[in-house]
Protein backbone atom coordinates (compact mmCIF):
# COMPACT_ATOMS: atom_id res chain seq x y z
CA UNK A 1 0.00 0.00 0.00
CA UNK A 2 0.76 3.78 -0.95
CA UNK A 3 -0.01 6.97 -0.10
CA UNK A 4 1.18 8.28 -3.08
CA UNK A 5 -1.41 7.93 -5.87
CA UNK A 6 1.10 9.06 -9.07
CA UNK A 7 2.69 6.06 -8.60
CA UNK A 8 -0.02 3.81 -9.66
CA UNK A 9 -0.31 2.78 -13.38
CA UNK A 10 -3.66 2.05 -13.51
CA UNK A 11 -5.62 3.31 -10.76
CA UNK A 12 -9.18 2.70 -10.14
CA UNK A 13 -10.97 4.16 -7.00
CA UNK A 14 -12.68 2.18 -4.59
CA UNK A 15 -15.54 3.41 -1.82
CA UNK A 16 -15.16 1.56 1.66
CA UNK A 17 -12.88 -0.53 3.45
CA UNK A 18 -10.20 0.46 5.70
CA UNK A 19 -6.91 -0.80 6.68
CA UNK A 20 -6.25 -1.35 10.55
CA UNK A 21 -2.33 -0.57 12.22
CA UNK A 22 -0.69 -2.03 14.81
CA UNK A 23 -1.36 0.35 16.92
CA UNK A 24 -5.12 -0.28 16.00
CA UNK A 25 -5.66 3.39 14.03
CA UNK A 26 -7.75 2.80 11.01
CA UNK A 27 -7.16 5.00 7.37
CA UNK A 28 -9.49 4.50 4.48
CA UNK A 29 -8.75 2.36 1.48
CA UNK A 30 -9.10 5.20 -1.74
CA UNK A 31 -8.21 3.07 -4.53
CA UNK A 32 -6.39 0.11 -6.10
CA UNK A 33 -3.89 0.09 -9.14
CA UNK A 34 -0.20 -1.35 -10.25
CA UNK A 35 3.04 0.11 -9.40
CA UNK A 36 5.66 -0.11 -12.28
CA UNK A 37 5.09 -1.30 -16.01
CA UNK A 38 5.86 -4.97 -17.79
CA UNK A 39 9.58 -3.04 -18.81
CA UNK A 40 10.11 -2.45 -14.87
CA UNK A 41 9.23 -4.02 -11.49
CA UNK A 42 5.55 -4.38 -11.34
CA UNK A 43 3.91 -4.80 -8.24
CA UNK A 44 -0.27 -5.75 -8.54
CA UNK A 45 -2.65 -4.85 -6.52
CA UNK A 46 -1.24 -1.63 -4.33
CA UNK A 47 -3.61 0.13 -2.41
CA UNK A 48 -3.99 3.82 -2.43
CA UNK A 49 -4.25 4.64 1.56
CA UNK A 50 -4.02 8.71 2.09
CA UNK A 51 -2.19 9.51 5.27
CA UNK A 52 0.44 6.65 5.24
CA UNK A 53 3.96 7.74 6.04
CA UNK A 54 6.01 5.04 4.14
CA UNK A 55 5.19 2.85 1.28
CA UNK A 56 4.37 -0.59 2.66
CA UNK A 57 5.08 -4.31 1.14
CA UNK A 58 3.16 -7.45 2.49
CA UNK A 59 5.61 -10.48 3.63
CA UNK A 60 2.50 -12.69 3.69
CA UNK A 61 1.58 -11.81 -0.07
CA UNK A 62 5.22 -11.95 -1.23
CA UNK A 63 5.09 -15.88 0.21
CA UNK A 64 1.76 -16.29 -1.51
CA UNK A 65 3.64 -14.87 -4.74
CA UNK A 66 6.22 -17.93 -4.23
CA UNK A 67 9.08 -16.11 -2.73
CA UNK A 68 11.19 -16.48 0.34
CA UNK A 69 12.19 -13.82 2.89
CA UNK A 70 14.32 -13.77 4.90
CA UNK A 71 15.47 -11.29 7.76
CA UNK A 72 18.27 -10.78 10.04
CA UNK A 73 19.70 -8.18 12.01
CA UNK A 74 21.45 -5.71 9.18
CA UNK A 75 19.10 -6.67 6.55
CA UNK A 76 16.53 -9.34 4.76
CA UNK A 77 16.79 -10.92 1.73
CA UNK A 78 13.81 -12.02 -0.62
CA UNK A 79 14.30 -14.90 -3.20
CA UNK A 80 12.61 -17.16 -5.44
CA UNK A 81 11.51 -20.41 -3.49
CA UNK A 82 12.48 -22.96 -5.91
CA UNK A 83 15.23 -21.35 -7.75
CA UNK A 84 16.82 -19.62 -4.66
CA UNK A 85 18.01 -16.75 -6.98
CA UNK A 86 17.93 -13.47 -4.64
CA UNK A 87 15.43 -10.95 -6.02
CA UNK A 88 16.63 -7.75 -3.98
CA UNK A 89 18.00 -7.15 -0.42
CA UNK A 90 16.03 -4.86 1.95
CA UNK A 91 18.59 -2.89 4.39
CA UNK A 92 17.27 -1.96 8.13
CA UNK A 93 16.97 1.70 9.08
CA UNK A 94 15.90 1.99 12.24
CA UNK A 95 13.29 -0.68 12.73
CA UNK A 96 12.09 -0.63 9.14
CA UNK A 97 13.63 -2.64 6.06
CA UNK A 98 13.65 -0.49 3.24
CA UNK A 99 13.90 -1.71 -0.35
CA UNK A 100 14.57 -0.16 -3.63
CA UNK A 101 12.05 -1.67 -5.69
CA UNK A 102 13.79 0.06 -8.93
CA UNK A 103 16.42 -2.09 -8.59
CA UNK A 104 14.02 -5.40 -7.99
CA UNK A 105 13.34 -8.34 -10.36
CA UNK A 106 10.19 -9.82 -9.29
CA UNK A 107 8.05 -12.05 -11.98
CA UNK A 108 6.88 -9.54 -13.80
CA UNK A 109 10.51 -8.28 -14.28
CA UNK A 110 12.35 -9.00 -17.67
CA UNK A 111 15.81 -8.65 -17.46
CA UNK A 112 17.03 -6.26 -20.14
CA UNK A 113 13.84 -6.03 -21.90
CA UNK A 114 13.52 -3.28 -24.56
CA UNK A 115 10.64 -2.45 -27.30
CA UNK A 116 13.47 -1.81 -29.98
CA UNK A 117 16.69 -3.82 -30.56
CA UNK A 118 19.68 -2.04 -29.15
CA UNK A 119 23.15 -1.99 -29.74
CA UNK A 120 24.14 -1.49 -26.37
CA UNK A 121 21.63 -3.59 -25.26
CA UNK A 122 22.89 -6.38 -27.08
CA UNK A 123 26.90 -5.24 -26.15
CA UNK A 124 25.75 -5.52 -22.71
CA UNK A 125 23.82 -9.29 -23.33
CA UNK A 126 27.34 -10.50 -25.03
CA UNK A 127 29.47 -10.02 -21.85
CA UNK A 128 30.45 -6.35 -23.04
CA UNK A 129 32.41 -7.35 -26.12
CA UNK A 130 33.86 -5.15 -28.43
CA UNK A 131 31.62 -3.37 -30.54
CA UNK A 132 33.83 -4.58 -33.50
CA UNK A 133 33.34 -8.24 -32.55
CA UNK A 134 29.12 -6.91 -32.20
CA UNK A 135 29.65 -6.42 -35.98
CA UNK A 136 31.62 -9.66 -36.83
CA UNK A 137 29.16 -12.13 -35.21
CA UNK A 138 26.16 -9.94 -36.90
CA UNK A 139 27.63 -10.16 -40.38
CA UNK A 140 28.61 -13.15 -40.20
CA UNK A 141 25.40 -14.95 -38.20
CA UNK A 142 27.67 -16.27 -35.87
CA UNK A 143 24.91 -16.12 -33.25
CA UNK A 144 21.38 -16.81 -33.66
CA UNK A 145 19.22 -14.28 -32.55
CA UNK A 146 21.17 -11.30 -32.56
CA UNK A 147 19.34 -8.84 -34.86
CA UNK A 148 20.82 -6.97 -37.92
CA UNK A 149 21.95 -3.24 -36.20
CA UNK A 150 24.57 -1.47 -36.94
CA UNK A 151 27.00 -1.23 -33.81
CA UNK A 152 29.12 2.14 -33.33
CA UNK A 153 31.16 3.18 -30.47
CA UNK A 154 29.34 6.24 -29.77
CA UNK A 155 29.47 6.75 -26.25
CA UNK A 156 31.54 5.18 -23.24
CA UNK A 157 30.26 2.10 -21.43
CA UNK A 158 30.39 2.48 -17.75
CA UNK A 159 30.55 -0.81 -17.00
CA UNK A 160 33.67 -1.50 -19.31
CA UNK A 161 35.53 1.85 -18.02
CA UNK A 162 35.60 0.11 -14.89
CA UNK A 163 37.27 -2.63 -15.89
CA UNK A 164 40.13 -1.11 -17.99
CA UNK A 165 40.90 0.71 -15.04
CA UNK A 166 44.57 0.45 -13.61
CA UNK A 167 45.97 1.27 -10.33
CA UNK A 168 49.85 2.61 -10.15
CA UNK A 169 51.93 -0.13 -8.26
CA UNK A 170 53.69 1.59 -5.46
CA UNK A 171 57.22 2.26 -5.69
CA UNK A 172 60.41 -0.16 -4.66
CA UNK A 173 61.75 1.00 -1.27
CA UNK A 174 65.56 0.25 -0.65
CA UNK A 175 65.86 1.13 2.94
CA UNK A 176 63.55 -0.20 6.20
CA UNK A 177 62.31 2.76 7.65
CA UNK A 178 61.04 0.79 10.70
CA UNK A 179 63.33 0.09 13.40
CA UNK A 180 61.72 -2.96 15.15
CA UNK A 181 59.21 -5.83 14.61
CA UNK A 182 55.63 -5.24 14.69
CA UNK A 183 56.00 -1.67 14.18
CA UNK A 184 54.22 -1.91 10.61
CA UNK A 185 52.42 -4.50 9.38
CA UNK A 186 51.06 -4.51 5.86
CA UNK A 187 47.94 -6.54 5.67
CA UNK A 188 45.70 -8.14 2.58
CA UNK A 189 42.43 -9.86 2.42
CA UNK A 190 42.08 -11.85 -0.65
CA UNK A 191 39.10 -14.10 -2.16
CA UNK A 192 36.85 -15.84 -2.31
CA UNK A 193 39.16 -17.97 -4.31
CA UNK A 194 38.06 -20.22 -7.11
CA UNK A 195 39.44 -23.25 -5.24
CA UNK A 196 39.08 -24.39 -1.72
CA UNK A 197 42.38 -24.35 0.53
CA UNK A 198 43.22 -27.64 2.55
CA UNK A 199 41.84 -26.32 5.59
CA UNK A 200 38.27 -25.51 3.65
CA UNK A 201 38.60 -21.93 3.39
CA UNK A 202 37.89 -19.59 0.41
CA UNK A 203 39.67 -16.37 1.55
CA UNK A 204 42.95 -15.55 2.76
CA UNK A 205 44.61 -12.95 5.02
CA UNK A 206 48.31 -11.88 4.21
CA UNK A 207 49.70 -10.13 6.80
CA UNK A 208 53.84 -8.85 6.13
CA UNK A 209 55.96 -7.17 8.67
CA UNK A 210 57.53 -4.65 7.27
CA UNK A 211 60.49 -4.79 9.29
CA UNK A 212 61.76 -8.51 9.21
CA UNK A 213 59.65 -8.90 5.87
CA UNK A 214 57.98 -12.54 8.14
CA UNK A 215 55.08 -13.44 6.00
CA UNK A 216 52.03 -14.60 8.10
Amino acid sequence: MTSNKSKHTDFVSKEGGYVTFGDNNKEIIMGEGNIGDQYKTQIKNVLYVNGLKHNLLSIGQLYDKGFKIEFNKNYCLISEAMSGEVVTIGKRIGNIYMLNIEHASFHELGCLVTKIDDSWLWHRRAAHINMHHCNHLDKRDLVIGIPKLKFEKNKLCEACQKRKQVKNYFQSKNVVSTSKPLELLHIDLFGPSRTMSLGGNYYGLVIIDDYSRLCF
